[in-house]
């Protein structure tokens, strides 16, 4: 009686966990957001699965059909791309799933925050520059809590994630511009992170909304934004304690030069 929800990662089918992948291919029924996740991955069930996809599903037909497999005795595995901790959808299924006293399985994934982070080679926390990442969205037909407007959060003028704002950059622009933020501030926008038609742009503040309309970039963007994307970063000398040689933890005694 347990629906395994299995966080598929951002769309290369050789990114998902062993665990996640070994559900699949064991999994008597399978549903996947077909509009998101890669259908070589979802090819890896084994050839008498039943496969679903739910793109098209509201979320009690999804759920009634779940519960319905799974009270067949049969085992049910919901993929998920990306993580399904974060814009996943997945407490509304939970909440619905429990209370015909189906218990759940969560299986993380690779978010596309992180795969986007890898393919423009950044690292999201940089050594006294900024150690803090806020992951967010623009507020557009769905509201934000009135804490977490994009302006206030941006005051902390550390490395901002946007999910789900590829329509919304004219906000964005606005937002941080009124949070503070300077209009050359670096700005990686990648579309599809790791899929075949994969896509990276580097721009700033300023020139976001010209460079998403210009590469013809309006869904399936993950936008980073903040100092720590800067591209010529890496002739800056930041460095962190961890590996300075003069710096004693508990696995290294820190040596000084004399």
């Amino acid at each position: 009686m347990k629906l395994y929800i299995v966080g598929a990662g951002p769309g290369d089918p050789d990114l998902i966990t062993v665990k996640g992948l070994k559900l699949i291919q064991e999994a008597d029924v399978v549903l996947y957001a077909d509009s998101l996740v890669s259908e070589e991955l979802i090819s890896l069930s084994k050839p008498n699965a039943e496969i679903l996809k739910t793109a098209g599903m509201h979320l009690e037909e999804m759920v009634d059909i779940m519960a319905d497999r799974i009270h067949q005795g049969k085992k049910v595995v919901r993929v998920h791309t990306g993580d399904p901790a974060v814009y996943g959808a997945i407490m509304e299924q939970i909440v619905l799933l429990k209370k015909k006293g189906i218990g759940i399985e969560i299986i993380p994934g690779v978010s596309s925050v992180f795969a986007a982070a890898a393919v423009a080679e950044a690292e999201l926390t940089i050594p006294d520059l900024t150690q803090t990442v806020i992951l967010t969205r623009a507020e557009g037909r769905t509201p934000v809590p009135e804490f977490e407007k994009l302006r206030d959060l941006a005051k902390h003028h550390c490395t901002i994630a946007l999910f789900l704002s590829a329509t919304l950059t004219k906000k964005v622009i606005k937002e941080l511009l009124d949070a503070g933020w300077s209009k050359d501030t670096p700005v990686v926008v990648v579309y599809k992170a790791t899929w075949p038609d994969q896509k990276i742009v580097r721009t700033t503040v300023e020139n976001l909304d010209d460079a998403m309309r210009t590469n013809g970039i309006r869904k399936q963007a993950m936008i980073l934004a903040g100092w720590a994307l800067d591209a010529n970063i890496h002739d800056k000398n930041y460095r962190s304690k961890l590996y300075d040689k003069a710096f004693t933890h508990g696995f290294r005694r820190g040596v000084v030069d004399k």
